[in-house]
């Protein structure tokens, strides 16, 4: 973990969601998850389970693999999704259309108890509640997480389908393998 002496004021733990579905997504998904333990001002503390799950949006396109990670930071929310971009952006994202197939997506889904709105960044996620390939994963590392407007996780995953998604594999194992 890096500069845990840098992080001393206002640490902000956040939850990010990875997901990947172009070019070798679990080694785009563990790349992800090494660049952003190497990021500065930032500590990665957990990652989730690995996830496979259908693509929202067009269906013409491979299956997604999607993780969550737990990290802290005194990065203002808007310079993580700076650093955030950064990755994508190494690991080959191209923003074409909403939903298309990607190398590597990184949301920002909860930035502590904080609610963002800015013309780049809504925190929390505005898709947060109704994607089980984030709420699952979020689970693996807070099963009792509460959102910052008071609705708890076991809440929503009740009343969200577990059909179309499938844990594959514990990335935590993969990442300390690679």
């Amino acid at each position: 973990m890096n500069n845990a002496n840098s992080l001393a004021n206002s640490v902000t733990r956040c939850y990010l969601g990875l997901g990947s579905n172009l070019e070798n997504p679990q080694l785009q998904l563990l790349n992800a998850i090494t660049a952003i333990d190497q990021l500065n001002d930032v500590n990665l503390h957990k990652q989730s389970h690995l996830y496979k799950s259908t693509p929202i949006g067009p269906q013409d396109q491979p299956s997604y693999l999607n993780a969550v990670v737990e990290i802290s930071t005194h990065l203002p929310a808007e310079e993580l999704l700076d650093c955030l971009q950064a990755i994508e952006n190494q690991q080959g994202r191209i923003r074409k259309g909403r939903w298309g197939a990607r190398t590597l997506d990184i949301d920002i889904l909860l930035y502590g108890d904080e609610d963002v709105c800015t013309e780049r960044l809504t925190i929390p996620h505005k898709e947060l509640k109704n994607r089980n390939f984030v709420l699952l994963p979020l689970a693996d590392l807070n099963k009792n997480l509460m959102l910052p407007d008071g609705q708890t996780l076991q809440a929503l995953l009740a009343c969200t389908s577990h059909t179309d998604i499938k844990r594959i594999s514990t990335l935590m194992d993969q990442w300390a393998n690679n």
